[in-house]
């Protein structure tokens, strides 16, 4: 899984920042406080709810090629990754049982041919589907305690992609301030620029065809620490569940979860970091990835997403 590293030196360019250990967990802020955004946010509801695909997937993070016009979801709330490309399937679908109540549309994102288009790579791949926010309502400054939560429904072990590893992530878009220093012969030039990182969930699958368990089991892996690296969290069963991320005004990432689909409390508290020891100053947006082997034959696992919405204490 390819993710932002900080990195403290590289040859001619690096970028200084300092990490930070301290949590204050008093700093919490449980997801779905506030106001809900109306402006942004899918309930899946509308029928002719319609992803629209544009030809062929971007793949910039490969191949530097993003080949516009990119997909887009007919609501104009949902937009293809010009870093990645969008999943092959995403269709509106009847929410399975035990869903949001009232609830009859969700949406089902699965993937085929991740990477770049016509390639198949034989590795591990993922494609994005993001939400449109800062192009409808502007990046949220962590001063307005900004939150996202959504319900994802996990289908039976045996409709999984039978792959250990990384199968789904669901992750937020978050903005700070990094010097970077230049370094040309005897003489450097410092400079600030802004900084985009991605601190989020990601859904580890582990088959029992591996022979490494005994079991098929599903973990919710958290990202991350103050380096990056991944805290492991819960384990998940099939079925709804519950999931949400905020970030409160010292720039800390709070992370909850729960089965079910009722909304997160202080009890469903994961975990709480400065990400890649960055200090997040903007959320821009929450988004999914769908990943698998990039075969040209082998699906992704089927997840299906309900109400991801984001929230704003003013």
């Amino acid at each position: 899984m390819k993710s932002p590293a900080l990195s403290l030196f590289r040859a001619t360019c690096f970028v200084v920042a300092l990490p930070i250990f301290f949590v204050n967990v008093q700093a919490q802020l449980v997801p779905g406080t506030g106001m809900k955004l109306q402006q942004v946010g899918d309930d899946f509801e509308d029928e002719k709810w319609e992803w629209v695909p544009n030809g062929n997937k971007a793949s910039k993070e490969q191949d530097e090629q993003v080949r516009t016009p990119t997909g887009f979801s007919n609501n104009q709330r949902w937009f293809e990754s010009p870093k990645r490309g969008m999943p092959d399937h995403i269709l509106r679908v009847e929410t399975p049982l035990g869903g949001i109540a009232g609830s009859k549309g969700s949406l089902k994102i699965q993937t085929l041919n991740s990477g770049v288009p016509g390639q198949n790579s034989g590795q591990m791949e993922q494609d994005d589907l993001v939400m449109s926010c800062t192009s409808r309502i502007g990046a949220i400054a962590v001063s307005r305690s900004p939150s996202c939560t959504c319900r994802i429904f996990l289908p039976p072990f045996d409709k999984w992609e039978n792959r250990s590893g990384t199968h789904f992530g669901y992750r937020i878009d978050t903005k700070t301030t990094i010097t970077e220093s230049k370094k040309r012969f005897l003489f450097s030039k410092s400079s600030k620029k802004q900084e985009e990182y991605w601190p989020g969930y990601f859904i580890e699958f582990h088959s029992s065809h591996d022979g490494r368990t005994a079991a098929d089991e599903a973990i919710l892996l958290i990202r991350g620490d103050h380096l990056g690296h991944e805290v492991k969290s819960l384990k998940l069963a099939p079925g709804w569940w519950t999931l949400g991320m905020s970030v409160s005004g010292d720039g800390q990432v709070h992370f909850y979860g729960k089965q079910g689909v009722k909304d997160l409390t202080s009890a469903d508290h994961l975990y709480s970091s400065f990400p890649y020891g960055y200090k997040a100053e903007y959320f821009a947006t929450h988004f999914f990835n769908s990943c698998n082997l990039n075969d040209g034959k082998t699906w992704s696992t089927p997840i299906i997403i309900d109400d991801p919405a984001i929230f704003s204490m003013r």
